[in-house]
């Protein structure tokens, strides 16, 4: 697979990638540290390249063949000799960081997944694919951002698994129209959802039932995430829990909206992502230093 043409600063690479995506994440980003800052946008334009494979390639073979061409990039990474631009970014950030190479090809088997599984029968199957595209990037992400306690690792894990099924929500309009059904067969015989209702996006009180039922699940995996979360690492994980609120006021537009995903596409405006990234950081930085003088007064 050749590789763009290497920028001056692959960082800068990595940034366009990432702010060209429009991602919630982004929002997140801006609020860390630049060493940090520089480390999270490296781990999300890897990501998102290996995730286009698989979205932007209609041969299957090609796409595997892309896969296997980032396997061997991984590879280099790890031995100084990378040649993305992205690769080249993760170089500089694994030499300094506890970044697994086993993670990144973990991702690489979860979007190597999505070229062979169109369908999931139960929550264990879908729970194995989202860990692997998204819990090991909040193991990854939480390496990048600092913890004490690894507790802090499970709160990562499960709040990536969370992010990935509200995404799978948000998107069902949009997997449905290239074929794709992440929600679990178990769950639509559980509500006597056929697969056609999904895939010719009918609106049906089987269906909104079953959008209720999945937007809870969801919505427990956050809740499960947040308990989890150490209270010493908190103003640590500052980053994920901006992105927890971005992604829950997604999940609570798409409930205003009566479910509709069938028929649209919920997302909110980068506005209202941004004041939710500036409030939720506000708020953490301001149980920190509380938490802080307490300490200090009792010390």
């Amino acid at each position: 697979m050749p590789s763009p043409a290497t920028p001056a600063d692959p960082f800068a690479y990595c940034e366009q990638k990432t702010a060209s995506s429009g991602s919630s994440f982004y929002y997140a980003f801006r609020f860390l540290p630049d060493d940090q800052r520089r480390a999270i946008i490296a781990l999300y334009a890897f990501c998102r390249e290996v995730d286009d494979v698989v979205d932007e390639c209609s041969d299957v073979g090609v796409a595997r063949l892309k896969l296997h061409w980032w396997r061997d990039e991984v590879m280099r990474i790890y031995v100084g000799t990378p040649a993305h631009p992205v690769a080249l970014a993760l170089h500089e950030q694994v030499q300094q960081r506890n970044l697994p190479k086993e993670y990144f090809l973990e991702i690489i088997d979860g979007m190597e997944m999505d070229l062979d599984q169109h369908r999931y029968e139960t929550w264990s199957d879908l729970a194995l694919y989202c860990h692997r595209v998204a819990g090991v990037v909040g193991l990854l992400s939480a390496e990048i951002f600092g913890y004490t306690n690894r507790q802090t690792l499970k709160y990562a894990s499960e709040l990536g698994t969370a992010f990935q099924l509200t995404n799978i929500l948000r998107d069902v309009r949009e997997d449905a129209r290239r074929g794709r059904i992440y929600l679990p067969r178990e769950d639509l015989a559980r509500f006597g959802v056929n697969e056609q209702s999904i895939l010719s996006h009918q609106h049906t009180p089987q269906v909104q039932a079953l959008l209720a039922f999945e937007l809870e699940r969801a919505r427990g995996h956050y809740r499960k995430a947040l308990a989890l979360l150490p209270a010493e690492d908190r103003y640590a994980q500052r980053a994920g829990l901006i992105m927890s609120a971005i992604y829950q006021a997604t999940l609570d537009e798409i409930e205003q909206d009566g479910l509709r995903v069938l028929d649209r596409r919920v997302s909110l405006t980068p506005l209202r992502k941004l004041w939710i990234a500036w409030r939720t950081a506000r708020r953490e930085s301001r149980t920190a230093r509380r938490e802080g003088r307490k300490a200090a007064a009792h010390g």
